[in-house]
Order: C-alpha cells, then structure tokens, then sequence
C-alpha cells in the first residue's frame, strides 16, 4: 500500500504540472501575482499573506511570473496535503482508508484542480488544516505537550492562508463541548497555549489590519452582509459545492458527516465537528446573500475524506468508480487547455478571462508609461500579458489590493486599456479625471477589440 499511495500521489502530482503548464493563469492568480509584486506584505486586502508570500517568491528566485513557475509550490505542497490526507485516513481505519481518501480528494475538482494547482489561498489553507486535524487526533490520544503545539502552529498557519480557517477552529471548540470525554481540556493548559501560538502565527495579519484600518477584515465580513431574503439559497449553494467536487462524492461525503455525529468513534466524531461549522455556516448565510462562493464551505468537506475513504475501501465498486471518475476528469481537462489554446474569432469571447493577453503588449510598446486597467480582474490579467517590467494601476474605487499601490501624481499620463469599449465609454466613464482623453489605435486578444487610450493631465485618482 505505500508504494502504490507513492505512486497515486506522483501520478496526480504529474498531471496537475501538466495541466498548470498548460493553462494560463486565471482571473484570481493573475491577480494575485500582479497585486503582489513589489515588498513582501504582512497583509494583503482580499486575504492573509501566505500564498502572495509563495507566488512572490517562486517569481523572486527564478526571475519568471510564466504559469507553471508561479504555481509550482502549490503543485508541490498539494503532495504534501495528499501526504496528510493518506496519515489522517490510515490513522482513522488503517492504510487501505488513506490511500482511498487521497483518492477521492484528488478526484475532486476544486481541490485536486483548484486548491492542489492554481495561485490561490486555499492550498496552503488546505494543507494546514489537514495538519492540525493530524496533530489533533495524536492530541486527543495522548496529551503530549508537542501535539497540541502542532495544533497551536497548523492553525496559525491555515489562518495566515484565509479567514475561513477561523471555523475549523470553532469546530474544535464545538468537539470538546458536545463530547464528554474531551471536556477536561478546558481545564488544562495545552488548549490554551496552542491557541495562543496560533495567534501569534497570525498576527502579522492583525497588525497589518491594525495599519490599515482593518480595511481587509471589513471587506470579509462585509459580503456576509443581508440583502434580501432568498429561501432556496441554501439548497443552490448546496448544489453547487455538490458539483465543486463532483456530485457523487459530494453524496459519499454527506453520509461520512452523519456517520462521524453518530460517534462510532472518537476520531470520527472530531472530524465531523471540524466540518460542520464551515458547511453549515455558508448555507444560513446563503438565507441572505447572494454572495455566498460555492467553494467557501471546502474546509468542511476536507475534513470528511479520511471516513469516506474509510467507506470506499469496503467496496468492491470503488476501483471501477475511480477509474471512470479519472477517464472523465482528464478528458475534460484536454478539452479545457484546447479550447483555451486555440484561437476564436468570436467578438464577446467566453473564454477571455482565461486566455493570455500578452497581444496587448504591442498596443504600449511605443511609450513608457504606467498602463491603468478598468476592474481589478482586468488588472491582474493586464498586468500577465504585459509582463512585470510595466507598471500597472487598477482605475476604479473597487481596486482591491491595487489600492495600496503607488498611484500617479497630479498631471500625469496614464494609458488606458479596456475590453470592448470605445473613446465615448471611457469618455463618459473617466473623463473627469483628466483634462483630456486621447484614442489610440487598439488591439486583439482572439477576435475581441480591446480599445486603447491616453488619459492626459490626471486630475485624481479614483478612490
């Protein structure tokens, strides 16, 4: 069993190096990777520093922002998570249960594709949790002093990759409570230090909201906020999380959920408590907000692998299942990277976002100055396809992180770029803030027209 977990991991390990060589960088990562250059930040205003640090540095060492270089370290640690995934499984029922998890995890798209490859926070949030849950089971076992340490650090590190982590914490909180046989670890120190060295883990962020008027704590928090009752938003957020990591995984994963509440065992029993806050937490918030992202609760559902592999490897059906799931997924994947490869000649091209924009390159070549992009989604892929030598500026009050950046002064030029507008849009749009606007000749990414302009005389930024 260890050679063949070996091999599951190096096999899907080699896949996902293909696939991120394959595809360029997303919405998200670009922009991840374009807000981030320049210093290393204690905070970041969409999320913790942890995955912006590792982006930057793979950049930092090899000189290179190309898809594959930016995500390699999340490629590699998500081994690592699988690593994890295969200890906590083989801890709950033996090694048949870790190889069968690792499989099922892989297997899931939004994090055997997303989390385990692309430029994001949930990787090494990912990665993290599943040590702390590690470090828990040992914890609860033994009492040894250097499990609840390894708790205390696993922690901090998830919350210095997204807030979210914040409810797996809340989980633990809810298994000591609700099981009586773990209650007396409110009484002794271990639980106390192990969330204070998470805390300390996690302050970089704290002081860098403190320096900042907690804009990136508010921004969080904020898209929780009510609008207006929606009664079927549990059910459609439900049913999106459902097809994140495949229909039905997501049913073997609900009946893990039940099974570790009935309490067949003290492991069990934990891992289900570290999953509930996150997926129930995001249904009820689903009542409403329409704002509610499908892959938001996947902490809870990471936490339910090990009792689902434990399941698979009872039945004889799991090889054929798996092989077919495996057959499915790699030939949407090839379809994928082609159909983001080849070339289009539609005018509103669906697939824009995904393509890469280095044809802008030759509409700025003949000036030297800072180019400004209209959303901070079209930042960050600008900000790609021109490559890190130009500067670029997010013109827009929504601008995210680019709001920290250096903004021009008084009476500069600034270059405008935007998909499908022309001089009349930008004019109407921002021609307040310059003495005048100039059209220049535009450019092509595929078949859409991408209008390129001169914003002279800046009179202010947006803010």
């Amino acid at each position: 069993m260890p050679k063949a977990l070996a091999t599951l991991i190096l096999a899907f390990t080699l896949a996902r190096l293909l696939l991120g060589w394959g595809l360029p960088l997303g919405i998200d990562e670009s922009y991840m990777v374009v807000a981030g250059r320049g210093a290393y930040a204690l905070g970041y205003f969409d999320h913790p520093p942890l995955a912006w640090w590792m982006s930057r540095l793979a950049a930092d060492l090899t000189g290179s922002e190309a898809a594959i270089v930016v995500r390699l370290p999340f490629i590699l640690l998500f081994a690592v998570s699988s690593w994890l995934m295969a200890r906590l499984g083989t801890e709950l029922t033996g090694a048949r249960a870790g190889f069968w998890a690792v499989l099922a995890l892989n297997l899931s798209p939004v994090f055997g594709v997303t989390s385990g490859g692309w430029v994001l926070p949930d990787g090494p949030l990912d990665c993290a949790l599943l040590g702390a849950a590690l470090c828990l089971i040992h914890a609860v076992r033994s009492g040894a002093w250097r499990w609840w340490l390894g708790v205390g650090l696993c922690f901090g590190l998830a919350m210095l990759s997204k807030y979210t982590a914040a409810l797996t914490g809340f989980g633990l909180v809810v298994f000591l409570a609700v099981t009586p046989s773990q209650r007396h670890w409110f009484r002794t120190p271990q639980l106390y230090v192990a969330g204070l060295l998470a805390l300390v883990v996690f302050s970089p962020v704290l002081i860098w909201n403190a320096q900042n008027g907690f804009a990136s704590l508010a921004f969080q928090s904020g898209r929780a906020a009510a609008a207006a009752l929606h009664p079927f938003g549990p059910v459609v957020v439900l049913a999106g999380e459902a097809l994140f990591v495949l229909p039905w995984i997501w049913a073997g994963l609900m009946r893990a959920l039940w099974q570790g509440w009935r309490g067949l065992s003290i492991e069990a029993r934990l891992l289900a408590c570290l999953a509930t806050p996150p997926i129930l937490l995001f249904c009820i918030v689903a009542l409403w907000s329409r704002q509610v992202l499908f892959h938001w609760a996947a902490p809870g559902y990471l936490m339910l692998y090990p009792l689902l592999g434990a399941w698979l490897a009872q039945k004889e059906w799991a090889g054929r299942a798996g092989r077919a799931t495996s057959w499915f997924l790699g030939s949407v994947a090839v379809v994928a990277v082609v159909l983001i490869r080849l070339p289009v000649n539609l005018p509103h091209d669906p697939l824009l976002q995904a393509r890469n924009w280095t044809p802008l390159r030759a509409a700025v070549a003949d000036n030297d100055l800072p180019v400004a992009a209209i959303s901070w989604a079209d930042a960050g892929k600008l900000g790609i396809g021109l490559g890190p030598a130009r500067e670029l500026l997010c013109l827009n009050v929504d601008a995210r992180e680019f709001r920290f950046h250096p903004h021009p002064r008084p009476g500069s030029d600034v270059v405008i770029v935007a998909p499908h507008r022309d001089v009349a849009a930008i004019q109407a749009a921002y021609g307040g803030l310059f003495a005048s606007i100039e059209e220049r000749p535009g450019a092509r990414v595929s078949d859409t027209e991408f209008g390129v302009f001169i914003g002279r005389g800046l009179k202010a930024w947006p803010h």
